[in-house]
């Protein structure tokens, strides 16, 4: 018998073997297949490009260590803002409904024992009995599923909207939005981590919770219950064997979270370069350079979809040995430490008749198959716990670079590379606030990357005298007014100017914001600050349309309410208009109108122009029509080669004066 026994254990062997290495022939053929096709769709090789990413870690650092809990208990602690919020009551509804679980188990596991025992010993009467009581319970045992299913849900969506609400509060805190995109290169996109990462950073967090604190329950009432009655023995090698694979499987999991946040990263720069395809549709359309942008996408979809492939492996890798381990070998040791009282021969469980032998080995039996389920759970915990780990790590460094940013900080190559010390350094210039004048007192104009456009720039500004800004592109226009606008720091010097609601800036492509009509005029205000302001109605709005000639607006798109995308129903001319009209309503004390009224017609434009005198509104143009030179009273002009000039217009020949 033996040897006909071991003939076939080893021709089964050789087959499995066989079959094995041809399965892995064949992968190996298909993969390098596509990959020589994936080489003609994505020429990687031949297609490079960089996302705001000089200088910077390849990645957050993710890891199960001290680190992560830290980050991981600063990230809960916004998630579950206190221990008598709503949110810690729905963790203790979930710690209810896995007690009241557990108890049901334990339950079943007795009344299912008992049914069968009735079937096997003929007890008719009994086993009615028995399921009619099985069957009134299970409504309650199902309320108690759902409840915990309930739990977990809610507590999803309220960790996602406090987390969410947090990091909004801080990204639209100033003008964080744009430093985070203009002056920082430690993120490249914000969209990605502010919507999907904290998605499923949360769904990682409350599925940890309940796959964690269930299999611990568990363990603790099967220890229990299996030590009154087989003795501790039987659990402590069962408790023995989770905290050897625990720790073995927690070792071969590392890469996980790293390969986590390196997937969210590669998600984010396809998303971002996918954005930027629609964001500058037309430019891109006029080059038609839809083969380059299309070689460019594939190449990032590419680099997306060969780590997935990579991390699938992994975890196809870690699958084998997680159910080896952590379910397979888990039932062996189960098997085997269930089976140690029953080879004992005083044992008091061996007492009674073999009938009462099998009631106990069936009862306990059971038990101790949850109990191995339980560690199993647990010890394969561990792989979701690599996986928050990744998301985490992705949470906690756009948390990191809000709060650096509110608090002036931010971290950019070029600025490290190009500071220069005898100009200063960002950040060591003063704002200071005062109504009705804009003074440069030896302020160098500086870019974010260290490029110095003018080294000393000092001039003064009173309300009702109008600046003409001109200058070759590159010379620093837009700098100046950034420095204005406080969207970038100052190096040095004192810049003195109106509180920034007394500032107003038009640009030569005017934003139109989701909403009604009467939003775009009124942008940024909403209609409830338009009527707490009291000094604006309807009519009011009506009338600044008149003054831009765009009265007929009202009744071509149906009134103040219509909604409709705006950037698309108007014309380039008439959001040009609508900016203007805007400026009109909030009456600043200066404003800066940067090439606004290039798609204007003259006489429109002269008369916009004449009434921003009328209303006291001091302008800063940046124009290239001789038009304009008549409502300009000084004009700035920078060289591009870092010198300057700020002087008065000569008003008989509206030429700039000597």
């Amino acid at each position: 018998m033996a040897p006909v026994l071991s003939k076939y254990v080893t021709r089964r062997t050789a087959a499995g073997a066989f079959a094995l290495s041809a399965l892995i022939w064949l992968l190996k053929r298909k993969r390098n297949k596509r990959t020589a096709k994936a080489r003609v769709l994505w020429p990687a090789n031949d297609v490079q490009y960089v996302i705001n990413e000089q200088g910077k870690p390849k990645g957050p650092r993710a890891h199960v260590d001290a680190a992560f809990f830290r980050q991981l208990y600063r990230l809960l602690a916004i998630g579950i803002p206190g221990a008598l919020s709503p949110e810690a009551g729905f963790v203790l509804l979930i710690a209810g409904s896995l007690v009241g679980r557990s108890l049901c188990d334990l339950w079943m596991i007795r009344i299912t024992t008992l049914i069968e025992g009735a079937i096997v010993n003929m007890d008719g009467k009994g086993f009615k009995k028995l399921l009619l009581t099985f069957l009134a319970a299970l409504p309650a045992i199902s309320v108690v599923n759902n409840l915990l299913k309930y739990g977990i849900g809610e507590m999803k969506l309220r960790m996602r909207t406090n987390i969410t609400r947090y990091l909004l509060e801080q990204y639209l805190k100033g003008f964080t939005y744009y430093k985070m995109t203009n002056l920082d290169t430690r993120i490249a996109n914000p969209d990605q981590l502010l919507t999907t990462d904290i998605d499923k950073f949360c769904d990682s967090c409350t599925d940890l919770y309940s796959n964690i604190a269930k299999p611990i329950l568990d363990i603790g009432i099967y220890v229990y219950r299996l030590t009154s009655s087989l003795g501790g023995q039987t659990p402590a090698m069962m408790l023995a064997y989770l905290v050897v694979a625990g720790t073995f499987l927690t070792h071969l999991r590392k890469p996980i979270a790293s390969m986590t946040a390196k997937e969210q990263r590669l998600e984010g720069e396809y998303r971002h370069i996918n954005s930027r395809l629609i964001t500058n549709s037309e430019e891109i359309a006029f080059y038609r350079g839809n083969n380059r942008e299309k070689l460019t996408l594939f190449t990032s979809f590419h680099k997306l979809i060969k780590h997935l492939r990579g991390l699938l492996e992994f975890k196809v890798a870690m699958g084998v040995v997680d159910n080896f381990v952590g379910k397979y070998v888990a039932t062996v040791v189960g098997f085997y430490a269930v089976s140690i009282p029953f080879f004992q021969k005083d044992h008091p469980m061996l007492r009674g008749t073999s009938q009462h032998r099998f009631k106990h080995y069936y009862e306990n039996g059971r038990m101790l198959v949850k109990l191995a389920e339980a560690i199993g759970r647990l010890v394969l915990a561990g792989r979701e716990m690599t996986r928050l780990a990744g998301f985490t790590a992705r949470v906690t460094e756009i948390r990191g670079v809000l709060q650096d940013l509110n608090e002036g900080k931010y971290q950019r190559t070029m600025v490290a590379e190009g500071k220069n010390e005898s100009i200063g350094k960002p950040g060591s210039g003063r704002i200071v606030a005062k109504d009705n004048i804009i003074r440069f007192e030896h302020v160098p104009l500086i870019t974010p990357n260290g490029d110095v456009l003018i080294k000393d720039l000092s001039f003064e500004v009173k309300s009702g005298i109008n600046v003409l800004v001109c200058g070759p592109n590159g010379c620093g226009k837009s700098s100046l007014f950034r420095v204005l606008g406080e969207l970038w720091p100052v190096w040095g010097g004192t810049v003195t100017k109106p509180p920034s609601g007394k500032l107003f800036y038009i640009p030569q492509r005017p934003y139109m914001t989701l909403g009604t009509l009467r939003d775009q005029v009124i942008y940024p205000h909403t209609q409830a600050e338009m009527l707490r302001r009291g000094n604006a109605k309807d009519e009011d709005l009506q009338k600044y349309l008149d003054l831009v000639q765009l009265g007929h607006l009202l009744e071509r798109e149906g009134g103040w309410n219509t909604v409709a995308d705006w950037m698309d129903v108007l014309s380039g001319g008439e959001k040009q208009r609508i900016a203007m009209a805007r400026l009109f309503y909030h009456k600043p004390q200066f404003a800066i109108l940067d090439e606004c009224t290039s798609a204007v017609s003259m006489d429109v434009e002269d008369s916009m122009y004449s009434y921003c005198r009328q209303a006291n509104i001091t302008l800063f143009t940046v124009s290239h029509r001789r038009s304009l030179w008549k409502h300009h009273e000084y004009y700035l002009l920078m060289d591009g080669r870092g010198s300057f000039e700020f002087k008065p217009i000569d008003p008989d020949t509206e030429e700039f004066g000597s």
